[in-house]
């Protein structure tokens, strides 16, 4: 009987060890996008998707936030590279492309039509994403203007994916939050950018 009963006793401890071993892997995402998210203008460390993965981890949440933000980019360049840029295991996307078509003057059909292609090929992957929005500026008329600013509460209505309706909220217009170019958010940009969203990302997370 005491050779049973210090069986079971070993048997439970190494599964308890075992238990204790095996921990979770960080939770991925990857912020697929332009200039914006790719930290153009910054060092290493200030940029949107190193600051955002920050203030997750701060808040408790253990993930990983991918980098895959690329300057200059087009909706039409982000439908070219959206497969191997979001590896498989991918647990959120963060969709953030559209500035660039609008600064071209972009048909905002064609943007609309790429960004439908995306959303359409991660469903299909089953990967959740949170839809970032662009505003179109004002200088391109009003009817640019409203056809491009539908394309995004447009598209998360039809798809039912979260919606961040404008990146540069509180920090577009304000000149003490961007580069000297007056179109990138400089280092305290980044943060009034990552505080604004990084509530609403957590809210997505595995709790």
């Amino acid at each position: 009987m005491v050779g049973k009963h210090l069986r079971v006793i070993v048997i439970t401890l190494l599964l308890v060890a075992g238990t204790v071993a095996v921990r979770a892997e960080p939770y991925q995402i990857v912020g697929f996008g332009d200039s914006l998210m790719a930290g153009y203008g910054l060092p290493p460390g200030e940029g949107f998707t190193e600051k955002l993965q920050a203030a997750l981890n701060a808040e408790g949440h253990d993930v990983i936030v991918a980098n895959a933000g690329v300057s200059g980019d087009t909706s039409s360049g982000g439908l070219s590279r959206l497969d191997w840029s979001v590896p498989d295991g991918t647990g959120l996307v963060l969709l953030e492309l559209g500035a660039n078509d609008m600064l071209r003057g972009i048909d905002p059909a064609l943007t609309r039509a790429n960004l439908d292609s995306m959303l359409t090929r991660l469903a299909d992957r089953k990967i959740p994403v949170l839809l970032i929005g662009m505003r179109a500026a004002p200088n391109l008329g009003p009817d640019y203007q409203k056809a491009f600013d539908a394309i995004f509460p447009g598209l998360a209505a039809k798809f039912g994916v979260p919606l961040y309706p404008f990146f540069l909220e509180g920090v577009a217009a304000d000149p003490s939050l961007l580069l000297d170019d007056g179109m990138h958010p400089n280092a305290a940009g980044i943060d009034r950018m990552v505080a604004a969203i990084a509530p609403q990302i957590g809210g997505l997370l595995p709790q």
